[in-house]
């Protein structure tokens, strides 16, 4: 097994071989799957507001706060996720794992569309949203992981990070629909309509998408790497006691990575439109057109981002993020507060690019931190445990800095400080291995 962190001299990956329809088979699905999930995961963010309104009107509490904290607090089931469908993917396989998850999470999002209001049934209405967010945070804790561990053992090995960056694009186009959705939505009709049955409408649709995504799955082969495993026989039997015993520092890495990714991407793709609505003097409908721009953006960003990073390394660019969100959070809060359409997507835009040479990295960065046996679960373990502290928590801790200092700065500088905690632990514990075969990495 390679334990360097050069590219190697000879050797192929399990995936570097396979036929190209097969690579565009199980692009096409890790694409679409992660899109749904984060579509329904992204709407309830889009109208927290709503959610407050409808589930919480009597609360003497900032409601806002109150739908942020359901959100914050669904969060803590993302590590029981991540064991469960991890230990699932690296033992049953990783299309089954991904198959079962999106049923899960889709279904929960229809469930909540269906939701009575506070006025309706009172207390079990919010205490219902509370289940039905935790069933969701349980199923998408394996999906953005399990979608790039598929991509990885699939791809060449010198094109890694570019396919691998198709995790992140699914879901920034995830959060696209979504925010273009509600930006329709509160266009086309009054606030009482939304508040009444319009919110619901983004959460109905995840029945069906749900179902097409599963079936979509189902027809799938598992990736080339799971299959040899199976075939020497090298599964683990308890793969999140290993990763825990034998993989600690790797762990550490994964989540110093993806604490800038968990607070960065909720604050800057999804939190943003509830900020310059309730902390700035602009507009809902201009608040989300603006990071409807932002988004598409980033969507051609992240593929550029991704293929460079096959020729820099993933660690350097993961620095380099770090160091960027340190300088430019606070300019990018000031233009913000201007409350102008035309600065506020340009500031919008310099932290999409920020945020893209981290996100862009740490699908692929996470699949190559452990060896195949154990890969869905380290990988998972990474990610989710960073989001259930820094990301679930995202819009909450925002909001509630704001609330209690009055400076519209605050997730500015919260950013910076979680971007040089992160930089300082990557700095010591990150290694390169784009090009280097997932089989030869131990």
């Amino acid at each position: 097994m390679r334990t360097s962190d050069g590219p190697a001299s000879g050797g192929m990956s399990a995936g570097a071989d396979q036929p190209h329809g097969d690579l565009k088979r199980v692009a096409a699905s890790s694409f679409l799957g992660n899109f749904i999930e984060w579509f329904d995961y992204a709407t309830y963010t889009y109208f927290a507001i709503t959610i407050g309104i409808v589930f919480f009107p009597e609360s003497e509490v900032n409601s806002t706060l109150l739908a942020f904290a359901i959100f914050a607090l669904a969060f803590i089931f993302r590590p029981l996720g991540a064991m469960f469908w991890g230990n699932m993917g690296d033992k049953k396989g990783r299309k089954q794992s991904l198959a079962i998850s999106v049923l899960l999470m889709s279904g929960a999002a229809f469930l909540i569309g269906c939701l009575p209001s506070y006025q309706a049934i009172g207390i079990a209405s919010p205490i219902l949203l509370l289940v039905l967010r935790s069933v969701q945070g349980f199923s998408v804790a394996g999906e953005y992981s399990g979608a790039a561990v598929f991509l990885a053992e699939y791809a060449p090995p010198e094109k890694r990070g570019r396919y691998c960056s198709l995790v992140p694009a699914s879901t920034a186009t995830g959060l696209l629909a979504g925010s273009t959705m509600a930006l329709v939505l509160k266009m086309a009709l009054p606030e009482a309509a939304i508040i009444e049955w319009g919110w619901r409408i983004p959460f109905l649709l995840a029945g069906p998408l749900g179902f097409i995504a599963h079936y979509i799955r189902t027809k799938l082969e598992d990736s080339p790497a799971f299959k040899e495993m199976e075939k020497e026989n090298k599964e683990a039997a308890h793969p999140t006691h290993l990763v825990f015993k034998k993989y600690r520092k790797r762990l550490l890495s994964s989540i110093a990575a993806t604490m800038v990714n968990a607070v960065g991407f909720y604050l800057v793709l999804t939190y943003l439109p509830t900020y310059l609505t309730s902390y700035t003097a602009m507009e809902a409908s201009q608040a989300q057109l603006a990071t409807d721009i932002a988004l598409v953006a980033y969507l051609f960003i992240i593929f550029g981002a991704g293929t460079l990073s096959d020729k820099v390394g993933r660690r350097r660019m993961l620095l380099i993020a770090c160091g960027a969100f340190i300088v430019l959070s606070i300019p990018c809060f000031l233009m913000l507060g201007t409350a102008a359409l035309p600065v506020v997507i340009v500031a919008e835009l310099i932290m999409c690019v920020t945020l893209s040479l981290n996100d862009a990295n740490i699908a692929c960065y996470q699949a190559e931190m452990f060896p195949t046996e154990v890969r869905y679960t380290g990988a998972a373990l990474g990610s989710n445990l960073a989001y259930v502290v820094f990301g679930g928590t995202a819009s909450f801790v925002a909001t509630a800095l704001i609330d209690a200092t009055g400076n519209g700065l605050m997730p500015a500088f919260y950013m910076m400080t979680i971007s040089a905690v992160a930089g300082i632990i990557l700095y010591f514990t990150a290694h390169d291995y784009n090009g280097v075969p997932l089989d030869e990495i131990e």
